[in-house]
């Protein structure tokens, strides 16, 4: 990731690791496949930038990262989940460079997997009363989860149903990246912030800072899905196009090209047959039809927010880098 400053790096990599520690010491039993599919993703890498927003909150505000561990280690659980479910229904081959998980063990045991990480997410949130977290922010804790959970699963199915759809506004847009990927964001944020806190105007502003994060992350991704270098993203390029995805660059695209390049475009949605050149040539319609340029300004409207809504933490260097992420969110490159 080469964007982020040293400083940034380098506290990322200390979270995953510990952040990893944790769930592996927590994850495993028999039978071992199963397990072995739960973990396949979270072997293979990531960002881990949920867990890392949800210890950098909880040491911003004075607390030890290894207090934070369960509920930074919870949502990567659900996320690595979503990720497992999510790849089935769109018959994703590769993530983060490796197999899906259901390419390797089946769609049923990839199914089981899912559900397996969603139940330890919450078996790993109650162990932070033992980590000092009083009881009743813990259940707090677990109500954010189970509802950002329930937010996902609406996303997810209003994604699904774009798709039959032959015009979506951006308004619908913004509303389903905010349940689909901004909700796990300003919960991580929230959760952080009940490490330490049950002081509503922090929280607020949090979750604030969360969902403006996600959803400026999310318009990033689908900026990526039709400019991006398919060896740095771990997965194909133009496959949003071929899926007939109603992402922020198609959406505008398609309310902007009229004729016959509008007509090209559309015959390439949604086409599983579509050849790589179909494909190059329908990103270059939506390039040219500012689309990019229109998501870009607003991924960085919503970094903006994200930004602003920071100044409910103390001035310190944990902060600082919460402001890092909001920046790395609309220039990284995978």
């Amino acid at each position: 990731m080469p964007q982020l400053s040293e400083r940034l790096r380098n506290y990322i990599a200390r979270v995953a690791s510990l952040v990893d520690g944790y769930i592996y010491a927590r994850v495993y039993g028999e039978p071992e496949d199963l397990y072995n599919a739960a973990l396949h993703l979270i072997r293979a890498g990531g960002k881990r930038l949920r867990p890392v927003i949800v210890v950098a909150v909880a040491e911003a505000l004075g607390e030890e990262a290894e207090k934070a561990l369960p509920f930074a280690a919870s949502v990567e659980l659900v996320h690595n989940f979503t990720l497992i479910h999510d790849d089935i229904m769109d018959r994703d081959e590769f993530r983060r460079g490796v197999p899906t998980v259901h390419k390797l063990w089946g769609e049923p045991l990839a199914i089981t997997a899912g559900d397996l990480l969603y139940a330890k997410a919450f078996e790993t949130l109650i162990d932070a009363r033992g980590r000092g977290v009083p009881a009743e922010r813990v259940a707090r804790a677990v109500q954010v989860l189970a509802r950002a959970s329930s937010t996902i699963a609406e996303g997810q199915a209003m994604d699904i149903m774009f798709e039959e759809e032959e015009e979506v506004d951006v308004e619908d847009y913004l509303k389903m990246i905010h349940k689909k990927t901004g909700a796990l964001f300003e919960a991580s944020a929230v959760l952080g912030g009940l490490v330490a806190t049950d002081n509503e105007d922090i929280l607020a502003s949090l979750a604030s800072y969360g969902k403006s994060l996600g959803i400026a992350f999310q318009i990033r991704d689908d900026i990526l899905g039709i400019i991006g270098d398919e060896k740095e993203l771990g997965k194909p390029v133009g496959s949003d196009i071929r899926k007939g995805k109603k992402t922020l660059p198609i959406i505008y695209a398609l309310s902007r090209l009229e004729g016959e390049a509008r007509e090209k475009l559309f015959s390439v949605l949604g086409n599983n047959e579509a050849t790589r050149k179909e494909l190059e040539e329908a990103a270059r319609l939506i390039r040219e039809s500012g689309a990019i340029d229109y998501a870009e300004k607003l991924a960085s409207r919503y970094s903006e927010q994200a930004l602003s809504a920071l100044r409910v933490l103390p001035q310190n260097e944990y902060r600082e880098m919460l402001e890092e992420l909001a920046s790395f969110a609309v220039s990284r490159t995978r």
